[in-house]
């Protein structure tokens, strides 16, 4: 077998769903033998995610690779069709990075952990496929597949309010979903040819009142999940009654989904139309970043203050997207990366705290981190990665957001200094409430009465195994943010020139410009 064409990305998307088919036959009544098989498989999948990458992945290549393509239901037009670009590929290992790890966070589960561990390897394949999937039909169907798990989860195993955190989840993302179809319907059936390959939707001629309407139906699924305000209320809640592997996988990866559905979706295949949207989604961006960071500011409830913060640092991938410049455009797909493993870390040490101190309410806590010195640094570490400290990736990811949109040449001088002082004001403020929220948990007097009623024992190995996997690439980012964005530099670069050409003044200044003549000095001689 030539292993240049074995079907890598099918593999391992279907790889843990079918693992996951085997589960219910595992003779396991306490969950010991069923987290163990998880965890193989899961690492499993994640090798071959990185093998797959490091030996048929080439760097410099721009378009799609490990491309597959099956017809599946060929009355319909829907083929199963696969591939990777410099958009997926970062996605797609965080994906399998952050599901492990997420997998090894479940350790404790025990109520039904056949069913648990089989919607966590359900939803491992299906939100590869999210990332990989290259024909509208079958980007649609995997969307929706993969809300099933997360709704399980969060109604089987959440808090008190579960309930109605996973309905109200499944009503708006179930709800934005119909827009994916609706507008998928109308692109494969537009012009000549009926066809739903990506690639061959991308070089049909739209009109651009035509864009216009795709475009915002596009916008409005992709809302719900990024989140952008003000259809982001599920997610406080949802964060709210989660556990902490759940956490992992919603901060970790599904709000990742929205931001690269938007760049997929709206940027690359209408960029006519994303020339006119993209002031708006600065806007909203702007609004994102100042609204959460203040809503945070003022939660009592530790869970939702994360989860707002969240939302605040994910208003930087919409500024990133519509800033019609390379570094603008590679700092928004760094960001998403760099929050996947920030927001999963914060969550994970939310619900290790959670378990210890069986509170969530500051007001409740204070102190603690003299009997739990080892979770109390840990925490420290990653809130200092959230709030952009030099030398973590967020700093990175966000300042690159900053130069780039900054130097924009598609926005008037005026508009661009706004919006980067408001940038700024929300910079400002993630110090500020993240700050107090470790001062509010760790520091003071002890509770005595949260003292004498709970045993504060410290981290465990395995929750320092978690958290120092994650502050691997947190900080290796960090410093050489090229380990990443090595990665998808061509294919960004190549988007963003696509992107100003869609600009009428960007393109007419390309036009304009000066030719260079091949023997022209260097600069300096």
């Amino acid at each position: 077998m030539n292993i240049a064409n074995f079907p890598w990305l099918t593999t391992i998307i279907l790889f843990p769903i079918a693992a996951s088919l085997l589960l219910p036959i595992i003779p396991d009544k306490e969950g010991k033998t069923v987290r163990w098989y998880s965890l193989i498989v899961g690492l499993i999948d994640f090798a071959l995610i990185v093998y797959a990458f490091y030996t048929g992945y080439d760097f410099s290549n721009p378009d799609l690779q490990l491309v597959e393509s099956y017809p599946w239901v060929p009355q319909l037009g829907l083929n199963w069709s696969v591939g990777a670009d410099g958009l997926s590929m970062p996605l797609i290992i965080l994906t399998g990075f952050i599901t492990t790890l997420a997998i090894l966070a479940a350790w404790p589960v025990t109520f039904k952990p056949k069913l648990f561990y089989f919607l966590i390897l359900a939803m491992y394949g299906g939100q590869i496929a999210v990332f990989a999937v290259q024909d509208m039909l079958l980007f649609f169907l995997v969307w929706e597949l993969e809300l099933v798990p997360i709704y399980f989860l969060l109604s089987i195993w959440g808090g008190k309010r579960r309930q109605y955190a996973a309905t109200k989840f499944i009503l708006y993302t179930a709800g934005g979903s119909l827009f994916i179809l609706l507008s998928a319907l109308t692109m494969g059936f537009y012009g000549d040819t009926v066809t739903f390959d990506m690639r061959a939707i991308a070089l049909k001629d739209f009109a651009l009142n035509f864009q216009l309407a795709l475009y915002a139906g596009f916008l409005i699924a992709y809302a719900v999940k990024l989140p952008i305000i003000p259809l982001h209320t599920w997610l406080p809640d949802a964060h709210g009654e989660a556990t902490a592997p759940v956490h992992m996988l919603l901060a970790g990866i599904l709000l990742k989904m929205g931001g690269y559905a938007l760049v997929r979706m709206n940027a690359q295949m209408l960029p006519d139309a994303h020339a006119y949207f993209a002031p708006v989604l600065v806007v909203l961006g702007v609004v994102n970043i100042i609204y959460a960071a203040l809503t945070s500011f003022a939660q009592r409830n530790l869970k939702r203050k994360i989860a707002y913060s969240s939302i605040s640092h994910m208003g930087f991938v919409m500024i990133g997207i519509a800033s019609f410049t390379d570094l603008g455009l590679s700092g928004a797909v760094l960001q998403m990366v760099s929050h996947g493993l920030i927001g999963a870390s914060l969550f994970f040490l939310v619900g290790a705290t959670y378990d210890r101190t069986h509170t969530l309410m500051l007001d409740e806590m204070g102190g603690v981190g003299k009997r739990m010195p080892k979770i109390f640094a840990m925490f420290t570490t990653c809130s200092m990665a959230s709030l952009a400290l030099p030398g973590m990736s967020g700093f990175v990811a966000e300042l690159m957001v900053f130069v780039g949109f900054a130097t924009s040449d598609a926005y008037s001088s005026t508009f661009k200094v706004i919006v980067v002082f408001l940038m700024a004001v929300g910079v400002i403020l993630t110090p500020i409430y993240l700050l107090s929220m470790l001062r509010e948990i760790f520091y003071g007097k002890e509770n005595e009465e949260l003292v004498s009623h709970q045993a504060l024992i410290d981290a465990e190995p395995r929750e320092v195994f978690i958290i120092a996997c994650l502050l691997v690439p947190i900080i290796g980012i960090g410093f050489y943010p090229k380990l990443l964005t090595q990665m998808y530099d061509a294919t960004t670069v190549q988007l963003t020139a696509r992107l100003r050409d869609s600009v009428p003044t960007l393109a007419q200044q390309k036009l304009e410009a000066p030719k260079v003549s091949l023997s022209a000095p260097e600069i300096g001689n």
